[in-house]
């Protein structure tokens, strides 16, 4: 027999486990069941959101990832994919989406505003960046009734600042890059990079619940 370790697997033989979980929807109520703890325990806020942030985040793509699902990223430079991500305005991650590096932040904002408008039907405010304008707030109002507000740069802005709103959704993305497996793009599908995202967050939110019940 073999003797127990107390160390974690590695991520090829984590990855099976993660896929059943996502197949099967326990990925996605584990995420949404801390992240609603969360905002009621620490943040002191409702359950439900009423207002997000969305944003984007070109990401590296390892020799794993397939030519069909990846693509380059001109503006960043970045041969890989791309995450959308909406969260709420703790930076808590609401929904996720994964495409390829060269998909526009408004193409890909479209499907990313359908499925939270489908989940969190609560949520009428959203803030976004200058990428977004046009079409996508004419479409986001006319057909979801959710009002998409422009955060731009200050004038004149060269470096980074911190702008109203803005910050929440940065920070987000920095949590995520703290998990390993999240810095590039290792997953030869979208969808298993996205469980990874989902992944990270559950691993910031259970050890903030934690840090809180031993206060």
């Amino acid at each position: 027999m073999g003797r127990a370790t107390g160390r974690l697997s590695p991520p090829q033989a984590r990855l099976p486990i993660l896929k059943t979980w996502t197949a099967d929807g326990t990925l996605h109520r584990m995420h949404n069941s801390l992240r609603e703890q969360v905002r009621e325990q620490i943040e002191e806020r409702n359950r439900q959101p009423t207002a997000a942030l969305v944003d984007s985040q070109s990401v590296r793509a390892a020799e794993t990832v397939g030519r069909p699902s990846r693509g380059y990223d001109a503006g960043k430079k970045v041969n890989g994919r791309k995450r959308h991500i909406a969260v709420d305005t703790c930076g808590l991650l609401l929904a996720v989406l994964v495409t390829g590096g060269n998909v526009q932040e408004r193409d890909g904002a479209g499907p990313l505003l359908w499925a939270l408008h489908a989940c969190f039907p609560t949520i009428r405010l959203t803030w976004t960046d200058s990428g977004y304008a046009g079409k996508l707030v004419t479409w986001a109002a006319t057909h979801l009734t959710l009002t998409v507000q422009i955060v731009a740069k200050l004038a004149g802005q060269t470096t980074f600042v911190v702008l109203h709103r803005r910050w929440a959704v940065e920070r987000t993305f920095s949590w995520i890059n703290r998990c390993r497996r999240t810095i590039r793009d290792y997953e030869r599908l979208p969808g298993h990079h996205a469980a990874m995202v989902q992944w990270a967050m559950i691993i910031v939110m259970a050890r903030r619940l934690a840090r809180h019940q031993h206060t």
